[in-house]
């Protein structure tokens, strides 16, 4: 059973997995005007390699439970950065020292609208 989504419909569905699992410093980055490949860069934190794995998995079942299941998900056996590809919606899923090194926002955000949904 497919349902179709618009990519605020699927960033909203992202946003409440991760939410559920309380990832930390989620950022929402709309990503239209810069990329053809994505709408919207969703970038959060987990405190472990098992919170991240448990906040991954949970954005993956809450797809397909919307019948939009991921085109692929990368990264599940180190689990210090996970990328789940959603089409419209591409959602990291780091370890603080990974988001740290990587700096995803600043390589995104010099031109992206910026979204803000931090969880203190």
């Amino acid at each position: 059973m497919s349902k179709t989504m618009t990519s605020e419909q699927l960033r909203d569905l992202a946003l409440a997995a991760l939410d559920d699992l309380k990832a930390k410093d989620v950022q929402v980055l709309d990503v239209r005007k810069l990329t053809s490949i994505t709408d919207y860069m969703i970038i959060a934190s987990g405190t472990s390699s098992r919170h991240v794995k448990a906040t991954a998995d949970n954005v993956v079942e809450k797809a397909k439970h919307a019948g939009c299941p991921p085109l692929g998900v990368e990264g599940e056996r180190e689990a210090e950065w996970i990328l789940v590809d959603l089409a419209d919606v591409v959602v990291h899923v780091m370890q603080p020292d990974a988001r740290a090194f990587y700096q995803l926002e600043k390589l995104w955000e010099f031109d992206a609208a910026r979204e803000r949904k931090t969880r203190v």
